[in-house]
């Protein structure tokens, strides 16, 4: 219901895991991410440590979600001395394939502590709903269409 996966992005997920190649923005490194269904919305977490809430754009067109990030290299001053540096730089993308049963008009999105969080309403036509069966009878029955 919310998305469909492209293995051919997940085998270009892992291997740039592996050889730890930096995204570009012609070819962007893939974000980790979590997803799941809370109540009456669809809430996706994407994992952006170091990321700047500026470097991020979040697209969406015809049902296809675009999430894209920069993670630039931290600039201290001149007297600063960088020791360890062990995130990846560079341009991490994400297409989330929607199904027609979200709100796609009201996704709301908050970035707290490297967490980008998508939270996607689900459509009313799509939501359940009892309908009220009226017949002869003095009491009337309900079912869960």
């Amino acid at each position: 219901m919310l998305m469909r996966t492209d293995p051919f992005r997940e085998l270009d997920r892992l291997t740039q895991q592996v050889f730890g190649t930096p995204g570009t923005w012609s070819k962007p490194a893939a974000m980790p991410m979590d997803a799941y269904r809370a109540g009456d919305e669809f809430v996706v977490c994407f994992d952006l440590p170091g990321v700047s809430p500026d470097a991020i754009e979040l697209d969406i067109e015809r049902n296809v979600l675009t999430v894209k990030a920069e993670r630039r290299p931290l600039h201290g001053g001149d007297d600063v001395q960088m020791q360890v540096s062990e995130r990846p730089l560079g341009v991490f993308s994400r297409q989330l394939f929607l199904g027609e049963t979200l709100d796609t008009d009201h996704i709301a999105a908050d970035y707290e502590a490297g967490v980008l969080t998508l939270r996607i309403p689900v459509a009313e036509q799509a939501k359940p709903r009892r309908i009220e069966i009226s017949g002869a009878q003095s009491d009337r029955k309900e079912i869960k269409a």
